[in-house]
Order: structure tokens, then sequence, then C-alpha cells
């Protein structure tokens, strides 16, 4: 292996997509034991998945062949790794994440012995946070009311859709969170209803239910009664096979949102789920919500990301524009 310490080395690197490690050569890097157990320490699959690719990257970056060869992996290879992506025109926030499933392995390494030294990841410059500005748009307050309005209700399918518009806009879950949600998943806590969500890894988190969503929930399970055959059964119900059991999911969830942001004329691009979980923690912030308690509401395990919802120094209302007097 070079040493990709030495300026010209890092130019004798094999480009992207050339020395990869097949599936077996690094499931053989994965099985060393430290390795192993650092990969079934992460609960969501989703994660697993992004972070195996990401070390396959490095490890096809590299050149690593052996499991030992792990120890002999220094910062210039990391940071010759870091200039290689940057070429491929990756986001930030991607980068960041390999480094991060890099410098995270290389943590539980040391932590078992496994590797001697230090972490080579630590003192490599990670790309900055970008905002999500434009990229996860909230939606002004009089464009919620709107869209709360939208459905009929008058028809089963309207209450359905106005109880999980309100769960969505009022309480800022995820898509996928919000086809999770079972009848039994409304309990009482200290006297106050509250809501039950399933987050990211399996995480439990307690929501206390606002009084609008609970009127809209109520008044929709005494038409459906769906709640009365089943305290299990999924709370948002697909109008078609009710009979299979299953819920609403997380696609049908976003193509309603698109629809009745259309219905209002509701036009802002990249809106979808997300924006309305976006619109909901920053209207919490506006009101002075506490941001580490908006972090914990939204299930966020880093408050660097509720930060990106935090746009009060952002308000046009607050511009200086409008502090000017002739």
């Amino acid at each position: 292996m070079k040493d990709i310490n030495h300026p010209q080395s890092t130019a004798m690197l094999l480009p992207a997509g050339e020395r990869r490690l097949s599936a077996v050569e690094f499931q053989r890097l994965a099985s060393v034991p430290a390795a192993a157990e650092w990969f079934a320490n992460i609960d969501n699959p989703r994660t697993r998945r992004a972070y195996q690719n990401d070390l396959e990257d490095f490890c096809g970056f590299v050149g690593l062949t052996g499991t030992a060869e792990f120890r002999t992996v220094t910062r210039g290879h990391v940071l010759a790794w870091r200039a290689q992506l940057e070429t491929r025109g990756l986001a930030g926030a991607t980068i960041r994440r390999k480094l991060a499933a890099l410098a995270s392995l290389f943590d539980h390494l040391l932590e078992s012995n496994a590797v001697a030294g230090g972490n080579p990841v630590h003192g490599v410059k990670r790309p900055r946070i970008e905002t999500n500005e434009g990229k996860t748009p909230a939606l002004g307050d009089h464009q919620a009311k709107a869209l709360l309005e939208a459905p009929d209700a008058n028809t089963l399918k309207g209450l359905r859709d106005r109880a999980l518009l309100a769960v969505l806009l009022y309480h800022g879950l995820r898509r996928e969170e919000a086809a999770q949600l079972r009848v039994s998943d409304i309990q009482e806590r200290r006297g106050i209803k509250h809501l039950q969500i399933r987050g990211k890894g399996g995480k439990l988190r307690y929501l206390p239910l606002h009084p609008i969503t609970a009127d809209r929930i109520y008044a929709y399970l005494k038409r459906s009664q769906h709640h009365q055959e089943d305290a299990h059964a999924p709370l948002f119900m697909p109008l078609r096979g009710r009979q299979t059991g299953a819920g609403i999911t997380a696609n049908g969830i976003y193509a309603m949102v698109g629809c009745y942001a259309n219905a209002v004329g509701i036009d802002v691009v990249g809106l979808g789920v997300h924006g309305l979980r976006a619109t909901a923690a920053t209207n919490a912030l506006e009101h002075e919500a506490d941001i580490a308690k908006v972090q914990a509401w939204l299930g966020h395990a880093n408050i660097s990301t509720t930060r990106i919802y935090d746009r009060r120094k952002l308000r046009p209302e607050d511009s200086p524009t409008f502090k000017i007097y002739y």
C-alpha cells in the first residue's frame, strides 16, 4: 500500500470504480470480530446498508485486501478519499455521512484493541452542514391552515385525511411514523392523551396529542368504527382492501399530501410530507419552543439537524428592509 501522505502519491491512487471489493471480500473484512460487533450494534437496517456501502467505497478506493490492513490506514488515506468524494460531486451531507461511518468503525476498533494508535478520521475536515432552506420548504401559516381544511369533513375519506394532516402538521411526524400508527398508540400518560411514535432505529417517543388532532381522530374513528374490531389495528386505514388489515402506506400519505396541496393551490417546489414536518418544527420554534425539546419531539439524534428548521433569523418580516422609513 502506498504512503499517500506524500503529495505525489495521492495522484497515484486508482480512480473510483477500480479496485472495488467484491461482496465476498467485503464480508470477509466485516467478519473481523470487532467490526462484526460494530455492524451488529447498528439497529436501523437503512443505516446499516448505507454504512456498509460507505465502507465498501473506502476499502475499494484504498485497496484493502485483508483484515490486517485496517491497521495500516492513515489520515492521509482518509484525506485522499475525501478529496476523491468531492471530485465525484457528492453532496456535503453524503460526504459527512461516509466519514462518520468510517470514524465510527475506527472508534470501535480502537476500543476493542483491534487497531493501535489513534482514529485516522479524526482531524479530517468535514464539509459544512448545508442548510435545507429551499430543499425542505416550510409552509406559511395561511398555507398550513388551508391544507388542514382541504379534505371534505362529510366523507369517511375526508375525515381520515383531516385527522392524518393534523397528525403531520401538529406533531411533525415522518411519513413512515404516521403510517405505522395504530389505534393502541393513543395512550394516556399522566392524565393526558399521547401518541406513541415508533421512530428511527425502533426508538419510541411519546407526544402529547394536540386538541385539534384528538378531535379529528375521534371523529374519524366514530365514522370508521374499525377500532372496535381490533384495538391494535392501524390507525389510518385505506379505503380499499380494509379486510387485509394493512394500514395506509407511507407512499399513500405522500400522494395524499400532494393531492390536497394541489387542490388548494399550494405550489411549493419540493413540498412533501417532510415539508409538513419542517412546517411543524419551524412553527414551534417561532412560537418560542425550546430547541432541545423540539429535538426530542422530532426524534432527532443530533440537535444540529433540528437547527436546520430554526428559521427565526430568516423571517422576511424581521428584515431590515421593513425597518426603513423615508
